[in-house]
């Protein structure tokens, strides 16, 4: 019995001095929370606006098919082919949608098409003297908007995306032209008028960077806000426009004040500088 006490009381008196050992040591540090910063994809539809710039240098306007001595004659006054280079400011919209296959960084693809105003519209006139009369030709080309559907394909690195664009465009043109000859009281040589839409192709690229979503830019509450920097080239091809007229032809006979028939060329192609800013919703 006497034994027993004794293990008890034992134990007892080592359990207090654990204890109190214990209460001495120092406490274990406590690791905050990690929290993974949220990873950016570009996959969404969105919505955007943006404005730029538009310039031609290549708008050709060409007659052809008249007699061998009347296109000398327009040939040598440099009328026969009459530049109408064109710039203006663009503005307009659009939306997308972007698939990412990875998010962070990875491969991008998507489609876009967007619409915008475009102010481009020339009117020139050329003429020059020859032997008993002024030949005068005067013409108007115009593009009243411009609407692209393209698909895109890009790299992004995190929130940085460079992309490659390309696909179809259309627009409303424009075409004028009237040629004048002073003999005869002033004769109209011939004169034609095109006003359609004609559909052609763009490409171009860009860069798009995502800003932060609590940007005073986010007026909308889109899950995302991006702003981009864009060019493109677009191509709505020729118009052949058959001109006849009740002018003169000259002629082994002389000037003889018949009717013929010549073919006017327009071409239409120019390049555009933009900015813009979308608003991504959805992912």
């Amino acid at each position: 019995m006497m034994l027993k006490q004794i293990l008890i009381s034992g134990c007892a008196g080592y359990l207090m001095i654990a204890t109190v050992s214990a209460a001495d040591l120092p406490k274990r540090a406590v690791s905050p929370p990690v929290f993974a910063a949220p990873v950016f994809t570009w996959s969404g539809f969105y919505v955007g606006l943006n404005a730029g710039y538009a310039f031609s240098e290549r708008q050709i306007v060409r007659t052809t098919g008249l007699t061998a001595i009347d296109q000398a004659l327009i040939d040598t006054g440099g009328v026969g082919s009459v530049g109408f280079a064109q710039d203006g400011a663009t503005v307009g919209g659009g939306l997308g949608y972007n698939l990412q296959f990875s998010p962070g960084s990875g491969v991008v693809i998507g489609f876009e098409t967007d619409a915008q105003y475009t102010d481009l519209d020339r009117t020139r006139s050329s003429a020059f003297d020859f032997a008993g009369g002024r030949f005068t030709v005067s013409g108007r080309q115009s593009l009243d908007f411009l609407g692209t559907v393209r698909g895109r394909v890009g790299y992004a690195f995190d929130r940085v995306l460079v992309y490659g664009t390309g696909g179809f465009a259309y627009g409303d043109v424009r075409y004028e032209t009237r040629a004048d000859i002073s003999l005869f009281g002033g004769v109209p040589f011939d004169a034609s008028r095109f006003s359609d839409l004609t559909t052609g192709y763009a490409y171009g690229g860009g860069v798009e960077v995502a800003i932060p979503g609590d940007s005073v830019l986010n007026f909308v509450g889109a899950a995302a806000v991006t702003v981009k920097a864009e060019y493109l080239h677009y191509d709505l091809g020729q118009k052949r426009l058959t001109a006849t007229g009740v002018g003169p032809v000259f002629g082994a006979g002389g000037i003889l004040p018949v009717g013929q028939t010549g073919l006017v060329r327009f071409q239409t192609e120019g390049n555009l500088v933009r900015g813009g800013i979308n608003y991504k919703f959805g992912s």
